[in-house]
């Protein structure tokens, strides 16, 4: 899910700001050819863990796809806007990671408020003012039950690992 959405921060960043693109950074990760010369590397947002896109989450007694719903808010917070991409000097999964703005919103803290994603404040420890703002997103998305907050979910990473809600099943 993050994959998708990562790729396209980095396709509208690539297109709509390459006059603004430091020459002078570079970076190792994986990546792979859309075509002849479009190359897609994968990254993850910092401090960010969101639903998969294949995970369900349950309210009023049924299974949605709150994996999806993370995967098309992100989508449309992307759409036709220029995204700026900070990599940080970590790395999770094997990916770069970075911090995505769009229109001077943290795309990150837009997912937890909307209750499409959870913080990760263990990967924030050199970030504490990003935490508070993560937790503080976290905290108004419980109080005004958005998404996936609304009902029973699974933690992203404990989802990934296998773990299911009755309704999956």
């Amino acid at each position: 899910m993050m994959r998708s959405i990562l790729l396209a921060a980095f396709a509208v960043t690539s297109c709509s700001a390459s006059s603004q693109v430091p020459t002078n950074r570079s970076f190792d990760a994986r990546a792979r050819a859309l075509d002849g010369d479009t190359v897609a590397v994968d990254f993850r947002l910092l401090g960010v863990d969101a639903f998969e896109r294949r995970q369900m989450c349950e309210r009023r007694g049924g299974c949605w796809q709150c994996g999806k719903a993370a995967q098309d808010f992100a989508a449309n917070m992307l759409r036709a806007k220029t995204a700026d991409i900070k990599l940080t000097p970590s790395s999770t999964y094997g990916r770069p990671v970075a911090i995505v703005t769009v229109d001077g919103k943290d795309l990150g803290e837009m997912l937890i408020r909307a209750g499409l994603a959870v913080p990760e404040a263990q990967y924030l420890r050199d970030d504490p003012q990003r935490a508070k703002r993560y937790a503080a997103a976290f905290s108004q998305g419980k109080t005004s039950r958005a998404g996936a907050l609304a009902g029973r979910w699974i933690e992203p990473s404990n989802w990934r690992r296998g773990e299911r809600l009755q309704c999956e099943r």
